[in-house]
């Protein structure tokens, strides 16, 4: 395993790090809420390409890999880009692979089983960004998909109901008329969207729907991972700049020793969520049977990393920090937001414990 960029990775890198600097500005943030979606931002990070980057050139996306889009989810945290771009890529390249008929006999029919023609249209048309796509993180147990991520925005949403992966077009949402965002404090636009069967896409049936919307679950887990690394590495950043800047007792508080500990301990964290996240992309582009266990640990330690970085950072502030003059609280909602958009955390490291040691330990039980 080689994490270094290549060539073409690093220009990618430096060119949508002064890409999000530039049109996602704090000032531009804030303009964005409280939906949180910038529609003019999001034109143009689809007409840059990335939301399609994953998906095969064959199908009109750009050929490239998990970790080309590891570096974009970087960069946009870095920024707090107000664009569902990790949602869209996702759902686009889940959309795709069905669409092509390589992963289920039953993908591109309607609910009845007949043959849909509308799928080929809807798939070129999400690839091309004329249509924001999203994925439900939830199965839905009935006809309603609870808390989508860019549901409010969205033309498509995925979501795997029973054992039927679902593709559900919103006709009345999308980035000209967002509706029905569920308030929340890390101002995302999270919407409740409902299933009608009746005009709902069966992307796939049985084992092979459970499996592909598994996998599409594990790269929204390790591009959020990215994500969440680079607010958090941009926190640190910030946290340093003030604490070298405010004065306590007469003295920079920078100096004391217990700011500059957990400034380093926060540090050296931040190193090793950007080395799970960058090795759980890899895993995905080189197909490994390890790639859904490396995106899940990749997401859960970025989430608890950017979440105590930030919350140190902010207290570093005193009361200030709180205050919505401070950029601080922008990223220390988005910390905590971010992640729970996937439910209770702890009930993620049940799972990951349950599929790392489960399978270890019931030889041992029956043993015993």
């Amino acid at each position: 395993m080689d994490l270094d960029f290549t060539d073409d990775q690093t220009a990618l890198r430096d060119t949508l790090r002064t890409f999000f600097e530039k049109e996602s500005s704090t000032a531009a943030v804030r303009a964005a809420e409280p939906l949180g979606f910038d529609a003019a931002l999001w034109r143009k990070v689809v007409d840059l390409g990335l939301a399609a980057i994953a998906v095969p050139e064959h199908l009109g996306g750009g050929g490239a890999g998990f970790v080309e889009l590891a570096i974009a989810a970087e960069c946009l945290g870095q920024s707090l880009a107000p664009v569902p771009l990790i949602e869209a890529a996702v759902a686009n390249d889940l959309i795709a692979s069905l669409s092509d008929g390589g992963s289920s006999p039953d993908a591109g029919s309607s609910s009845s089983g007949e043959p849909d023609a509308r799928l080929e249209s809807l798939t070129a048309r999400a690839v091309a960004g004329e249509f924001l796509a999203t994925l439900a993180l939830r199965p839905a147990p009935g006809d309603l998909a609870r808390l989508v991520p860019a549901g409010a925005v969205a033309d498509l949403v995925a979501v795997l109901r029973g054992d039927e992966l679902l593709l559900l077009q919103q006709p009345d949402r999308g980035p000209a008329t967002p509706g029905g965002a569920v308030h929340n404090l890390g101002a995302l636009p999270l919407a409740d969207c409902r299933i009608d069967t009746e005009d709902a896409l069966v992307l796939a049936r049985g084992p092979a729907a459970v499996r592909a919307y598994r996998r599409a679950l594990s790269r929204w887990e390790l591009l959020t991972g990215a994500a969440l690394f680079g607010l958090g590495s941009k926190s640190l950043a910030i946290g340093v700049d003030y604490v070298m800047q405010r004065k306590a007792f007469g003295v920079l508080i920078g100096t004391f020793q217990t700011i500059q500990h957990r400034l380093a301990d926060n540090a050296i964290a931040l190193d090793g969520a950007r080395l799970l996240a960058y090795e759980a992309a890899w895993a995905q582009d080189e197909n490994l049977p390890t790639a859904d266990t490396s995106a899940t640990m990749a997401f859960l330690f970025a989430a608890e990393t950017a979440f105590k970085t930030t919350s140190e950072v902010l207290h570093f502030h005193g009361g200030y920090g709180y205050t919505l003059e401070y950029d601080i609280q922008l990223y220390f909602r988005r910390a905590k937001a971010w992640s729970l958009v996937a439910g209770d955390s702890r009930a993620a490291y049940a799972r990951l414990a349950h599929r790392v040691f489960g399978a270890a330990q019931a030889p041992a039980e029956r043993a015993g």
